[in-house]
């Protein structure tokens, strides 16, 4: 079997090296001893030359998983990259191989940790200390976040940085105490939480870039923000105020929009219809003049003639409404009224 390192202590990251080989040298020559008779010089050279080809065989391959690169150094200098799968090196720790995982998301958490994570520098550490931040508006909070990142390039991140790993939590903290500084507490526990992500996430990647470490920030999450436990019930009742006055005010605005938008409806329908009035008077009257302006001009020039006619005219109007009708002759001497007498028999029976 290869040799593989994996104790969790170690990270995402481990070494391939091969154990102690004093140790184990030791170990198999005991074992051999006992197998094989004789105990002379000759006999213990040559278990362990025996010894040493198998340790070499056994530390010259090993396998690198689908989602991670090895990084191989050569008598501690950076030698190459490999990609996934079964590999060899030079045995007896010539060669030295560091599995890093490129293609995994990994994550460090802030006030909390996962059960059972198994890299050391992902969940909570300083005694929680480290969410305990003060805003703008010199109010305490505790925040709690996640940073979800990867390893762009596995060569400066082992080699460029002591601890890279350590120093982006660093990192983390540092960006979000500017962040949040910047910030009221209600901007942080409410309706600023999207842009301290956002801004935080830009600054981290640009402190990581600075500091050649090798990451590529891919996420920065808010998760519980609250104030400290001795102003907590307080912190409460403010916010309950904060949002029975924030209801009222909505409340209020919906009265208004209901009403206010009703109200000027109806003043735009009479202005509308107080216009069309207007314009109908108007173009009545004018029509009315350019009416009396046309007959005015025809009676000058036949007076008698335009008296006439308007006369038969407005007769011609009049009389249909006319119910009883008597026509007198002027030159008649004397009136004797024909009556209908078949209606008046009518009314009186």
């Amino acid at each position: 079997m290869p040799s593989q390192n994996n104790d969790d202590s170690e990270g995402p990251w481990r070494s391939q090296s091969p154990p102690d080989l004093e140790l184990l040298i030791n170990r198999t020559i005991h074992f051999l001893k006992s197998l094989l008779p004789g105990s002379g010089f000759g006999g213990t050279f040559i278990f362990l030359i025996l010894v040493v080809v198998g340790l070499s065989v056994w530390s010259s391959y090993y396998t690198v998983p689908s989602d991670s690169v090895a990084v191989v150094q050569r008598f501690g200098k950076h030698l190459k990259e490999v990609p996934p799968g079964l590999h060899f090196k030079l045995p007896l720790g010539i060669d030295k191989a560091t599995i890093v995982p490129v293609k995994r998301q990994l994550k460090q958490e802030f006030g909390f940790a996962t059960a059972g994570a198994k890299d050391p520098y992902q969940g909570a550490r300083n005694g929680g200390r480290e969410t305990q931040m003060v805003t703008g508006d010199l109010n305490a909070a505790l925040v709690e976040w996640v940073v979800q990142y990867r390893i762009s390039d596995p060569v400066k991140f082992l080699f460029e940085v002591r601890e890279p790993s350590e120093t982006l939590r660093y990192v983390s903290e540092s960006v979000m105490r500017e962040v949040v500084g910047d910030r009221t507490v209600d901007e942080v526990i409410t309706i600023g939480r999207q842009e301290i992500e956002v801004e935080a996430l830009v600054k981290m990647q640009e402190l990581s870039s600075k500091y050649v470490m090798g990451i590529s920030i891919d996420q920065v999450q808010l998760k519980n923000i609250n104030p400290p436990t001795p102003v907590q019930e307080s912190f409460n009742e403010v916010n309950q105020a904060q949002q029975s006055k924030e209801k009222l005010i909505n409340e209020a605005r919906r009265e208004y929009n209901k009403v206010i938008p009703l109200a000027e409806g109806e003043k735009d329908q009479r202005i509308r219809e107080a216009d069309g009035y207007r314009l109908k008077r108007i173009n009545e009257a004018e029509g009315d003049t350019a009416r009396f302006n046309a007959l005015f001009t025809e009676y000058r020039k036949a007076p008698e003639v335009t008296r006439r006619r308007i006369y038969i005219e407005t007769m011609q109007n009049v009389m249909p409404s006319i119910q009883s009708k008597i026509l007198v002759d002027d030159e008649m001497r004397g009136l004797l009224p024909l009556l209908n007498l078949d209606v008046h028999k009518g009314s009186r029976e």
